[in-house]
């Protein structure tokens, strides 16, 4: 186990939930780039391969919560893009 690797998952785990939480609050996608989140998702997807074939040990475990919330904020995120799209349209006719 790397205490690097498990470092960079907690400090970055534990931007999620502010992340998430902003979401939440806003009800908006501004400032979200979802193609970012597909990228963070891919990383994470990558972490938890390498973990599965080569070093198996607790910080699979960070990946995976990581990965969830990072599932969560995406999806939050394309809820509330498609909310905004159809008030727009209801605004233009």
């Amino acid at each position: 186990m790397s205490i690097f690797e498990a470092g960079m998952l907690i400090c970055f785990g534990a931007a999620w939930p502010t992340n998430i939480l902003k979401t939440v609050r806003s009800k908006s996608t501004k400032g979200k780039s979802l193609l970012f989140l597909v990228i963070v998702i891919m990383g994470y997807i990558c972490g938890i391969i390498h973990k599965i074939l080569y070093s198996r040990d607790i910080v699979l475990a960070l990946y995976i919560i990581n990965i969830c919330m990072v599932l969560t904020d995406l999806t939050l995120s394309l809820y509330y893009k498609r909310k905004e799209s159809t008030e727009e349209k209801s605004l233009v006719k």
